[in-house]
């Protein structure tokens, strides 16, 4: 007799999503991919510009296309008198070398007064400056929240502060301690005396409606108290992780 032909058993199918979950899948795969590809970016960003300046900051570039172009001009820190990045640490993170990229105690201390002021340290505001761009975005803050630790982690505190002092606005279309030290007083960054420092410092961050060489009385007190301030944070150790 003829054998019958065995019947050949066929793999069942797994059933297929619904339309709308697998856009919410591919969606949800593409969204994780560009986190990673923004990671990574941001962490080959950080590695090159820990030895290479960074270039012009988008802030930069849009001042120089309102204005018709800007005055900067890169200095390493050892070219700058010691006690202007004192006097930055003290005006806007005193707690600058104690911290990983955030200031938790200054953080409660806005969350116990009600929010009025900003905790923003001084890393924060270097991420902000040359990878982000200005203005209040729950979007930014989240990068600028992901990308400061990654910073902290793979500049030093000293390499922060010669980044910091050298974008930050001092005036309209002015960039960097070069060019305000020689704005304001006439002087290169290496001359600049403790109270002309401090009169630098005074200014942030709000460069477009303080003066340094036309001080307000608002302006002489706040200078005083950062005088006092960098003396302290050389007194007491919190300059010393970026001091040679």
């Amino acid at each position: 007799m003829a054998k019958k032909p065995r019947s050949r058993k066929t793999a069942a199918k797994a059933p297929s999503l619904p339309g709308p979950l697998r856009i919410m899948r591919a969606l949800r795969r593409f969204v994780l991919w560009c986190v990673l590809v923004a990671v990574v970016s941001a962490g080959i960003a950080a590695l090159v510009h820990r030895y290479l300046a960074p270039g012009p900051t988008y802030y930069m570039r849009q001042e120089a296309q309102r204005l018709g172009g800007v005055d900067r001009e890169w200095v390493a820190l050892d070219k700058v008198a010691p006690v202007m990045a004192r006097a930055v640490v003290a005006a806007e993170d005193a707690n600058f070398c104690t911290h990983w990229g955030f200031d938790m105690g200054a953080i409660r201390s806005v969350i116990e007064e009600g929010g009025g002021r900003g905790a923003s340290t001084l890393s924060q505001q270097t991420v902000k400056n040359v990878y982000l761009w200005h203005g209040r975005s729950w979007v930014r803050k989240a990068l600028e929240a992901l990308m400061t630790p990654l910073v902290e982690s793979i500049w030093p505190k000293r390499r922060i502060v010669e980044v910091y002092l050298n974008i930050a606005e001092f005036d309209e279309g002015i960039f960097g301690v070069d060019a305000a030290a020689r704005h304001y007083f006439g002087v290169g960054p290496e001359a600049l005396s403790a109270l002309q420092a401090a009169r630098l410092a005074a200014v942030l961050p709000d460069p477009k409606g303080r003066s340094a060489s036309k001080p307000t009385n608002w302006m002489r007190k706040r200078t005083a108290a950062i005088m006092d301030g960098a003396a302290t944070i050389r007194r007491d150790g919190r300059a010393a992780c970026f001091e040679d």
